[in-house]
């Protein structure tokens, strides 16, 4: 099997943090495009329209590594086009990241309740990797594992893409000691601390996650930290990492997290609500780190509201 050739650089710089479309045109053996034109019409007028297509073209916005490219040039399987997507209308999410970390290989902030990780659906450029590659100018700024956008506190980011696999692996081997705090109502009937294991399912398309019959596939560990006035301050500790995984464990022992718009029950979708952030914190990440071999710990500054 003949190896495919590597991609050549971007001709186009980000956008407002968030990197062009890069697209391979792929082998035709029916000859269904003779141009270029038809092929971008075949796959983008479906999601945006042809009237788009067309204006993006004349536009000079789909671009090959020699330039603008026209509509009417022959289609070559091979031939590699980028452009730029138009960016969804965002609302500004009204709070800064903090910079816990920052070195020559890593980058480790304090995300904010409502900010996105990295671009994802209508989050785009509301993000913490976009915000970031602009703010800190670091174009090659890659998350090494994701953070729910309701959630807020620590999560690590990657400054060569050289180096990114290697703190992927740290995640994805459970090589990483991951603890959150939460805000949740207080119930002396439930015995603490617990480790909870269930089987946790979340259907592409469905908003919550579910707990179903079967062998477990998540396990958190729940710690009652302080409690006051009806509610109580936990420290969570996720063996796995399962969607929602905390979320659905604490609704399960009957603590749902404070302002949760999932659980117990799915709120109806509206304007966000800025002044009740869901009350989920990443609170600390230990690992050792894989070049210098050196004990890393970080710690969020940021409060919960209720207990602090």
């Amino acid at each position: 099997m003949r190896r495919r050739s590597k991609a050549p650089s971007s001709p186009l710089p980000q956008r407002d943090g968030i990197d062009p479309v890069r697209v391979r045109l792929p082998e035709d053996p029916e000859g269904s495009w003779a141009t270029v034109r038809d092929y971008l019409l075949d796959r983008y007028a479906g999601a945006i329209g042809a009237g788009r297509v067309e204006g993006m073209l004349s536009g000079g916005r789909f671009v090959g590594t020699d330039g603008p490219v026209g509509g009417d040039e022959p289609y070559t399987a091979g031939r590699y086009v980028w452009f730029h997507r138009d960016f969804p209308a965002e609302t500004p999410v009204p709070f800064p990241i903090g910079v816990v970390h920052r070195d020559e290989r890593i980058v480790v902030v304090d995300k904010p309740h409502f900010l996105a990780t990295m671009p994802r659906g209508r989050h785009v450029t509301e993000t913490a990797l976009a915000r970031l590659r602009r703010d800190l100018g670091l174009p090659h700024l890659q998350p090494a594992h994701r953070l729910d956008r309701l959630t807020a506190g620590l999560v690590l980011f990657v400054v060569r893409p050289e180096d990114r696999g290697a703190y992927q692996t740290l995640f994805r081997d459970r090589a990483v000691h991951k603890a959150y705090e939460a805000v949740a109502p207080y119930d002396p009937a439930v015995e603490l601390p617990v480790t909870v294991r269930s089987r946790i399912e979340k259907e592409r398309g469905v908003m919550a996650a579910r707990e179903v019959p079967g062998e477990p596939n998540a396990e958190s560990r729940i710690e009652l930290l302080a409690h006051r006035d009806g509610l109580a301050r936990y420290r969570l500790v996720p063996v796995t990492g399962r969607t929602h995984q905390l979320r659905v464990h604490m609704n399960a022992l009957g603590l749902p997290i404070l302002n949760d718009p999932l659980y117990p029950v799915v709120r109806e979708e509206g304007p966000e609500d800025f002044e009740r952030p869901l009350q989920l914190l990443a609170r600390s990440l230990e690992f050792t780190d894989p070049f210098t071999g050196e004990p890393r710990r970080f710690l969020s500054r940021r409060p919960l509201s209720g207990l602090g």
